[in-house]
């Protein structure tokens, strides 16, 4: 049997970032072959992700890589905001990004099958960050454009994200308008596209809540009151109708058709959105970390 040496342990333990102890029993189990050794961990590791899979993971980061007009966002998550900081885990949600890019995955469960440049899959990759993490680690979402326009992939905080696409203008546009995306969460484009239903049941609650005195005045009049009020709903769940952040004395339509530029669509993630999180206190966060909880 090959001889277990501490520098291939030091070796094993540093290319897994398993413990001593497990990267010394590989190595054990497998002649002192260091290429099996890893296997034999990362098996080890897909046995661990099997037991946290079910434990909730609201934390996280957005990542993206982009390249030209073609873009990505990527959602990755972890239990606790500590891990989200750990470069274990920062490393592995850039790989997928840009795993993502690289690949023609539409969706999640078509992006866990990529190839990384390790050769291993994302699916692979996930199982040993888990490993050497020990949270529940998951790929949410993803999100994508691919265009000969204008391409903003902007990330605020590491946890919202905003891929928006621009006809006309320029690239600092583009990113501006990313910002005011991240930071205003417009539900709609531009007020065409505000639903309506929508609509119909803001001008109900409208007229709902209008004086008795009002809802008397003539029909023409009590239109014109509603309609003024609609419209400045519709302003405010829309991009187009939003004061820009960058120069509030404008709407955002203003500065585009100042730059005669058209925003196509846009996307935005935010980390766990959707998820219902288990509250925590930041002792016991570290007390998790520490394996004394």
């Amino acid at each position: 049997m090959a001889e277990i040496t501490a520098s291939l342990v030091k070796e094993l333990r540093e290319r897994t970032g398993a413990g001593m102890m497990e990267c010394k029993k590989a190595l054990t189990e497998n002649n002192g072959d260091i290429d099996a050794a890893a296997e034999w961990l990362r098996k080890s590791g897909l046995a661990k992700a099997d037991k946290k899979a079910d434990r909730v993971a609201a934390e996280g980061r957005i990542a993206s890589a982009q390249n030209g007009g073609k873009a990505v966002l990527v959602e990755v998550n972890s239990e606790t905001d500590f891990v989200a900081k750990d470069e274990n885990f920062l490393g592995f949600s850039n790989t997928v990004a840009e795993a993502a890019l690289a690949s023609a995955a539409a969706d999640v469960e078509a992006l866990k099958a990529a190839k990384l440049a390790s050769g291993e899959t994302v699916e692979e990759a996930r199982a040993a960050v888990i490993a050497k993490v020990g949270e529940n680690v998951q790929v949410r979402r993803m999100a994508r454009v691919d265009s000969a326009n204008n391409v903003s992939a902007y990330i605020h905080g590491g946890k919202i994200g905003v891929l928006l696409e621009l006809k006309g203008g320029d690239a600092d546009l583009a990113r501006g308008l990313a910002m005011h995306v991240a930071a205003m969460n417009p539900p709609y484009n531009k007020q065409s596209d505000v639903p309506a239903d929508f609509v119909a049941k803001e001008k109900e609650i409208e007229f709902a809540k209008m004086s008795e005195k009002d809802k008397a005045k003539p029909a023409d009049i009590l239109e014109k009151i509603i309609s003024g009020k609609i419209a400045k709903i519709v302003n405010e769940v829309s991009l187009y109708g939003q004061p820009y952040v960058l120069d509030t004395d404008k709407t955002v339509e203003a500065v585009l058709k100042a730059a005669n530029a058209e925003v196509v669509g846009f996307q935005r993630l935010v980390v766990g959105e959707g998820i219902e999180k288990v509250v925590e206190d930041y002792a016991a966060e570290v007390m998790k970390q520490a394996g004394l909880a």
